[in-house]
């Protein structure tokens, strides 16, 4: 049996579905209210670095993978690195501008920060549209589904435990019952239990807090 690789269009979902919310929220901050501007910033920290962890994972264990197995892709492989190296400059600038608005949280400051958001997910969308259009399909026919599952827990490994809750929470928040069962179907049953009480509690949390208005 392959790779499930409907479980990378679940996080891809996520990326894009939070990246696009983060500007408005950022420029809907009152100038000044360091409380609603750390709630954000939090919560931009977590999905850039829930991005990061997932990168990654694909630098270290799926690229080279490709370039190994599937040799006359292998410029389409050294492509998505090269993208994986611009989204992490991407990444790292939208930080440095996020440390200083959630510090000072002024109008300036926001749309900066607004404006580098917007950018890095120009840049991240077709960088993951490209990937599910022509790299998921070499991973169904060069990745075993053992090497597959090693990506799930590199990006597990890679995640404080105290977000994997919010990380959960995210990646089913939009996903169908199917994409649901087979994101749970490897997970213990205590932890699976955990994540559909009280994870999901915590989730719920959180993702109120950020989107009040």
């Amino acid at each position: 049996m392959g790779p499930d690789v409907q479980e990378m269009v679940v996080i891809h979902r996520v990326f894009r579905r939070e990246l696009a919310a983060i500007p408005a929220l950022v420029r809907a901050t009152t100038p000044g209210d360091t409380a609603r501007a750390g709630v954000i910033g939090a919560h931009a920290d977590f999905v850039l670095g829930f991005l990061h962890a997932h990168h990654s994972g694909e630098d270290e264990l799926l690229w080279p993978l490709l370039l190994q197995r599937a040799a006359p892709s292998a410029d389409l492989v050294r492509t998505m690195q090269a993208q994986h190296h611009g989204v992490e400059e991407a990444t790292e600038a939208t930080r440095e501008a996020l440390r200083a608005w959630t510090a000072a949280p002024d109008r300036a400051a926001a749309d900066r920060l607004a404006g580098l958001v917007e950018r890095l997910r120009e840049a991240l969308v077709a960088h993951l549209d490209l990937e599910e259009r022509e790299i998921l399909p070499l991973v169904t026919r060069h990745v075993s589904a053992a090497e597959w599952a090693a990506l799930a827990e590199h990006g597990k490994n890679a995640t404080p435990r105290r977000q994997l809750p919010l990380v959960f929470g995210a990646l089913l928040e939009d996903a169908s019952a199917r994409e649901r069962a087979g994101l749970l179907a490897g997970v213990p049953a205590p932890i699976r239990f955990f994540l559909r009480t009280a994870g999901a509690r915590q989730y719920r949390r959180h993702v109120t807090r950020v989107r009040a208005a």
